[in-house]
């Protein structure tokens, strides 16, 4: 699942700036900026409904709680392990040949989900879907940057993230509307409305917008990313099957073969004369603390809001429409805030707000874990408060993170370096709705198993009714997702305050500062 504040940790993927007069004039400069603009909703407006989506899409369609993961980690899956070479892809035939490419081929994969008989499928066609987004992603941003000149380009950046800050903020809540007045099967419309949506980007693109040649012949790492898609589906695969009934036996060969062949990628990215990844940037003390943070926050953020919204609405029984509510915050706090906050990281550095946001975050997580563990039913008065906390420490974070990452490495590494620390915040997505399912559907089991020998709730009186036991197991098992995660936060904000520099960096390195 593709989380809302995304919308600024891709404030700089592999960006390849170049004369902007010797691409596009500047009469056509608009139609670059609403096409990167509907092409980016594609992906938020996906993800962000999707977790909405969720239980209605097991309901219709009979899918078991290990296949809803592999519905969200398919597409983490492919998208993460490509997502460097579909950048590079780019620079290899022409950044709008490839930006085309990857919106036809994301469509295509959408209206095949939207017909998806039964789970497999579905899942397939989300892998599908994730490479397309893989190519789709990096040429965004960076065909703005390439179109417009570097004074006008912080602006245009600006209005890209105004617009993708908008559509992951009302998507979920019309999304929600709809599934609530429509019933589970509209679910299907989630995924055709990119079709109108992702046709009108190409038409703009290939009508309006004049094609611009191959900068350099880059390998595009074939063998990196099929070795990444292996280790990382093998974990990903061994963390679901703990959880998943019958297939318990297969997790430990999972996760013991993709970690061999994640020793094995690492070896071949060493050997190679282009790697996907350039293992030698996190010898670099503040980047490798800077990816760890993001890891370990990315992991928490993406395991919350993938389980959260099952729990409310298959476990406390609130609508679709109800809970589309909680992404808003979110959304609209990183919007507001990520351009103010950005100014004061430059002004001290961007350790002491990376920490902070990160404890503020850890603070609503651990909330959220008190109320599920206590039984406490509340959406406007517990919930949505805390996810509006949450919000505030994400919109903390965000920049001063790109930032950190940004100024840890050379001028010349850093659409390296911020490529890397976008596929890390995917793959802690990957990781956190594979792993933390198994924590859940063992609590789920244990309190469930508890209840019917010493009564859930009544400290030792028979459970009233079915019903009420698993609501209290769901609770717990939900409670335990969120405590988990609250902990990895806080790891998140000790490494940051521990790697990152705590003073104001040159930008960059002795030149005028970046455009917001």
């Amino acid at each position: 699942m593709r989380s809302p504040s995304e919308v600024g940790a891709e404030a700089a993927p592999l960006v390849r700036p170049l004369p902007a007069d010797t691409f596009c004039p500047q009469s056509r400069r608009r139609f670059v900026l609403i096409a990167a603009i509907l092409a980016s909703a594609l992906g938020f407006i996906d993800g962000s409904i999707l977790a909405i989506a969720t239980p209605a899409i097991r309901v219709d369609l009979g899918a078991s709680f290990a296949e809803a993961q592999w519905i969200s980690n398919a597409y983490a899956l492919t998208l993460s392990a490509l997502i460097l070479v579909g950048g590079a892809a780019g620079d290899r035939f022409g950044l709008r040949h490839a930006f085309v490419a990857g919106i036809a081929l994301f469509i295509a994969a959408s209206l095949a989900c939207a017909v998806a008989p039964n789970p497999p499928m579905l899942i397939a066609f989300r892998a599908i879907q994730g490479i397309g987004a893989a190519i789709m992603v990096p040429g965004s941003l960076a065909i703005i940057a390439m179109a417009y000149p570097k004074k006008e380009r912080g602006r245009a950046i600006g209005i890209w993230a105004a617009a993708s800050a908008l559509t992951t903020a009302l998507g979920p809540v019309l999304g929600g509307v709809v599934l609530s007045a429509f019933g589970d099967g509209i679910w299907r419309v989630i995924f055709a409305v990119n079709l109108p949506l992702g046709l009108v980007s190409i038409y703009l693109l290939l009508a309006k917008v004049p094609a611009d040649a191959p900068t350099e012949k880059r390998s595009l790492d074939l063998g990196g990313a099929a070795l990444a898609t292996l280790a990382f589906g093998a974990l990903a695969y061994g963390l679901t099957s703990m959880s998943a009934e019958g297939e318990g036996q297969m997790s430990g060969p999972s996760i013991a073969a993709g970690a061999v062949l994640l020793i094995v990628f690492i070896v071949f990215e060493r050997r190679q004369r282009e790697p996907m990844i350039d293992l030698s940037l996190f010898r670099v003390g503040a980047f490798a603390g800077a990816n760890v943070a993001t890891f370990f926050l990315y992991f928490a953020l993406s395991a919350n809001l993938f389980y959260l919204p099952m729990l409310l609405i298959a476990g406390w029984g609130l609508s679709a429409a109800e809970v589309g509510f909680i992404f808003l915050p979110l959304s609209v706090l990183i919007a507001l805030l990520s351009g103010p906050v950005g100014q004061w990281s430059d002004r001290i550095g961007p350790r002491f707000p990376i920490a902070s946001g990160s404890l503020v975050v850890a603070v609503a997580f651990a909330g959220l874990a008190l109320l599920a563990y206590a039984g406490i039913h509340s959406f406007w008065w517990g919930v949505f408060p805390l996810m509006a906390l949450m919000g505030l420490g994400m919109a903390l974070v965000v920049s001063p993170l790109s930032t950190a990452v940004m100024t840890a490495v050379e001028d010349k590494d850093t659409g390296a370096a911020s490529g890397i620390n976008n596929a890390v915040s995917r793959i802690g997505g990957l990781i956190a709705v594979a792993a933390m399912g198994s924590l859940a559907a063992w609590v789920y089991a244990a309190a469930l198993n508890s209840g019917a020998a010493s009564g859930i709730p009544g400290f030792g009186e028979p459970a009233p009714d079915v019903d009420a036991a698993r609501l209290a197991a769901s609770d717990a098992a939900f409670a335990a997702v969120a405590l988990v995660t609250a902990l990895l936060c806080l790891l998140s904000a000790i490494v940051a305050w521990t790697t990152v520099s705590g003073e104001r960096l040159p930008w960059p390195r002795g030149s005028e500062a970046p455009q917001r």
